[in-house]
C-alpha cells in the first residue's frame, strides 16, 4: 500500500477568506480570537487586542477536507494553534501534523515565499498538494525542479477562501496521481 499524498493546509486566505468584503459569507462563521503572534504585535491594553482578531471559518470545511484522500498537514503561521483554534470551529482533529516554521516571514535569498523552502523539507519527496493564497510562478519553477514527486500548488483567492471547484481540483489530482502510482 502505498502512502496518500499530503496536503499542506494553510488557513488565512483558504479557510479564512480575510480580504471578502461581505461580512457574512455565505456558511461561514466570524469568530474572534488571540493568536500568540498576532497578539505579540499589540498592545494588550488596546481595543483591537482586547476584541481579538477576527476570523471567518466555514464549519463544513472540517468535513469536506477529511473525506479527501490526503493526509492533512498545517502549513501555516498559526502552526500548533491552528489545532487548537481552528480545527474545532470546522470540525478538524485537534492533532494534526504541522510545519513547524525555522522562521516566521523570512526573507528567501532567491525571493520564493517565505514557507517553499520549509515546505519542500517537510515533503520529503512525498507527492503533496499545497493549498495557499501566496503562491507565486516562482515557487512553482522552483517546486518543480527541486522536487521529485507531484506537486500540486493550488492558489486560493483570500477574499473566497476554499470553493466546490477547489476540492473538486484536488480530488482530481489525488486520483490522477494515484492512478499513475499503480
Amino acid at each position: 500500500m502505498t502512502e496518500r499524498p499530503l496536503l499542506l493546509l494553510d488557513v488565512d486566505g483558504p479557510l479564512n477568506p480575510f480580504r471578502s468584503r461581505i461580512a457574512g459569507l455565505r456558511g461561514y462563521t466570524t469568530h474572534r480570537m488571540h493568536p500568540a503572534d498576532w497578539m505579540a504585535g499589540r498592545d494588550p491594553r488596546s481595543r483591537g487586542a482586547r476584541r481579538g482578531l477576527r476570523v471567518r471559518l466555514h464549519p463544513a470545511h472540517g468535513a469536506r477536507l477529511l473525506a479527501l484522500p490526503f493526509e492533512l498537514t498545517w502549513a501555516t503561521a498559526w502552526m500548533h494553534q491552528a489545532n487548537t483554534m481552528i480545527a474545532p470551529h470546522i470540525g478538524l482533529p485537534g492533532d494534526l501534523p504541522v510545519i513547524e516554521w525555522p522562521e516566521l516571514f523570512a526573507a528567501d535569498p532567491d525571493g520564493l515565499f517565505w514557507k517553499t523552502r520549509p515546505l519542500i523539507d517537510w515533503a520529503a519527496g512525498r507527492p503533496f498538494a499545497w493549498v495557499d493564497d501566496m503562491i507565486t510562478p516562482q515557487d512553482r519553477a522552483w517546486i518543480a525542479a527541486h522536487h521529485p514527486a507531484p506537486a500540486l500548488l493550488l492558489t486560493i483567492h483570500p477574499r473566497h477562501g476554499l470553493r466546490e471547484r477547489d476540492f473538486a481540483t484536488l480530488t482530481r489530482w489525488a486520483a490522477q496521481i494515484s492512478g499513475a502510482a499503480r
